[in-house]
């Protein structure tokens, strides 16, 4: 089953690395259905997140806190692959060291004891793996729910479900070393990962909604800049804005 995973992945990897090469970065490839998508995205969002972002900040901060806390250490399992991938020894070392930190001494990841060590790992993925191999982005158009995203991310968006340890005890229900799980957790965590992002930028979101002449292109700015920037493990022109993964 893992070789058959492995030749599907380089299966994706080849597509992108064909598709990309022929593909100017940041072109729209098909901007109204683009933003026909986008504006889908944002009656979407009206409805369903933001009554769900402003809920959740009325929360009182430890509980804040130790969610972000928690779903970003999850997240760090996905980081762990693609730093061997780059041949990111440092980073490896400040991924493995955090979740090993946080999961026992953190309580399952609900405190950060790692970070007041020293140890602060970058989100990495396989999108920005390709992106640390000269992969270009590749054109830029709008997911469904997923929202903005190009060619290679969106690859690496479907790569990342074969890398990551905590898609395969949950959506792939394999065990690893005694853990597992089922669909409904891995979409759990997801979900609350959008939400806690949601809440953490909400203030932002409207100043950008209240200040922009063309919010989809704003956006698509924000964005592009950041994948960018998390490829050359930057913090550059970030602005006030947390963290973009979602």
């Amino acid at each position: 089953m893992q070789i058959k995973n492995l030749k599907t992945l380089i299966s994706i990897v080849v597509i992108v690395l064909l598709t990309t090469t022929s593909t100017k970065a940041a072109e729209e490839c098909f901007e109204k259905t683009s933003r026909a998508i986008f504006k889908f995205n944002m009656t979407l969002d009206d409805i369903v997140l933001e009554p769900l972002a402003k809920g959740y900040n009325k929360l009182p901060n430890p509980v804040k806190t130790g969610t972000n806390n928690f779903t970003s250490n999850i997240g760090t399992l996905l980081s762990i692959p693609n730093n061997v991938l780059q041949g990111n020894v440092k980073q490896l070392g400040h991924s493995v060291g955090s979740f090993a930190i946080n999961t026992t001494v953190g309580i399952l990841g609900f405190l950060n004891p790692a970070e007041k060590l020293g140890l602060k790992p970058h989100k990495e993925d396989v999108g920005q793996t390709l992106g640390s191999y000269g992969v270009g982005a590749g054109c830029y158009f709008v997911l469904p729910i997923f929202g903005p995203t190009t060619v290679r991310d969106s690859v690496g968006l479907i790569a990342d479900t074969f890398l990551d340890p905590f898609a395969h005890v949950t959506i792939r229900e394999n065990e690893i070393l005694g853990t597992s799980g089922n669909s409904l957790d891995y979409y759990s965590v997801r979900g609350t990962s959008v939400v806690d992002f949601r809440a953490s930028n909400d203030k932002n979101l409207e100043n950008l909604e209240k200040n922009s002449i063309d919010l989809y292109s704003s956006l698509k700015s924000i964005y592009l800049q950041d994948r960018e920037n998390k490829i050359k493990n930057s913090t550059k022109d970030q602005d006030d804005w947390e963290n973009l993964d979602n």
